[in-house]
């Protein structure tokens, strides 16, 4: 098992997740795969990876996941932290509630899983780490304020970080996607998209698997728009 590289994804079971634990797969990875409801076991099952039921906002569960993976194959070079979506609603009608869910979902599971790979990491001494984040991250979104206002916060984090742990050998970028055929897509919003449809999240996976790519060796602390030409350029 030494020399089976091995990717941890959270979110896995559906979507984005599970569509970046396939693409990882092909790529040679062992996939060791999260998801609250379950399902991730049965796509773990599938890849012939792990696969754990638990949830990116408790942090018992980020540290069973993580310790099992380091117990069992003595080794994590590539993270993928996806995770559902916080809540919505009128600015100021969101409940602090809300905004605490969302902190714990969007952005501390980021931080709280780095605090427990990066030694790792360091050991071996390399890594790379992608988080999924959203193309309202810097041109923020009234139809998604909590998730625009907390992952911006998660682009200053990855930025700190990268900077902080390339001279370990660690990398750290986050992906930031328009919208995406897992969920309904309704024709004024395809009208808005310059392609003119939602992304497949196969091609958001695409993306993700050259981050943790040695193609991408040089790339850390970078935010990379897969928008479909959604969001404007400053």
């Amino acid at each position: 098992m030494a020399d089976t590289k091995v990717a941890v994804v959270t979110a896995a079971g559906s979507g984005i997740g599970e569509a970046c634990a396939r693409r990882l797969n092909e790529e040679g990875y062992t996939p060791v795969l999260l998801s609250r409801s379950g399902s991730a076991v049965d796509v773990a099952n599938d890849l012939g990876g792990d696969g754990f039921e638990g949830s990116v906002t408790d942090p018992d569960d980020l540290a069973a996941l993580v310790e099992t993976t380091d117990e069992r194959y003595g080794r994590i070079d590539a993270v993928v932290n996806n995770t559902g979506h916080p809540a919505s609603g009128d600015l100021l009608e969101i409940s602090d509630e809300e905004w605490h869910e969302g902190l714990d979902l969007v952005l501390l599971n980021t931080v709280r899983m780095a605090r427990l790979v990066t030694p790792i990491m360091e050991e071996q001494g390399h890594g790379s780490i992608v988080n999924i984040s959203t193309f309202s991250a810097f041109e923020p979104s009234s139809e998604f304020p909590v998730s625009s206002v907390l992952r911006a916060g998660l682009g200053s984090f990855t930025k700190l970080y990268a900077d902080r742990y390339a001279a370990s050998g660690i990398r750290m970028n986050t992906v930031q996607p328009g919208f995406v055929d897992s969920y309904d897509v309704d024709e004024e919003t395809r009208e808005r998209i310059p392609m003119g449809r939602p992304a497949q999240t196969a091609e958001i996976a695409d993306a993700v698997a050259y981050l943790l790519s040695p193609a991408s060796s040089y790339i850390t602390g970078q935010n990379i728009r897969v928008d479909g030409g959604l969001t404007a350029s400053v």
